[in-house]
């Protein structure tokens, strides 16, 4: 294999499932697939503000306090929430250790 683009290991992929397998003995009581359903949503909100860069604790505080005062219907709203928004907030972003 050439190709310069491919990973020599799959480390990147066994971490990003590593949530998943330690909260294993969580899902338990996830009994329902609507409890299903929401430990998904959560995990990607959380997974997906990582993969951004984001503060996760800081960013939930902010999700949940905009979602509060948007109208959800218009998508735009949403989509400005989401993690890879340019209208996030400079403090909830991490740092580069430049």
């Amino acid at each position: 294999m050439l190709d310069g683009s491919l990973e020599v290991d799959n480390n990147a992929a066994e971490r990003a499932i590593k949530p998943f397998v330690i909260g294993g003995k969580n899902f338990i009581f996830a009994n329902t697939a609507k409890g299903a359903t929401s430990s998904a949503n959560i995990y990607s909100i959380v997974e997906s503000a990582k993969a951004n860069n984001l503060v996760v604790e800081r960013y939930l505080v902010y999700l949940f306090d905009n979602l509060l005062q948007i109208d959800i219907s218009h998508s735009e709203a949403l989509d400005n929430l989401m993690p890879w928004s340019g209208n996030i907030p400079e403090n909830i972003k991490i740092k580069d250790k430049k």
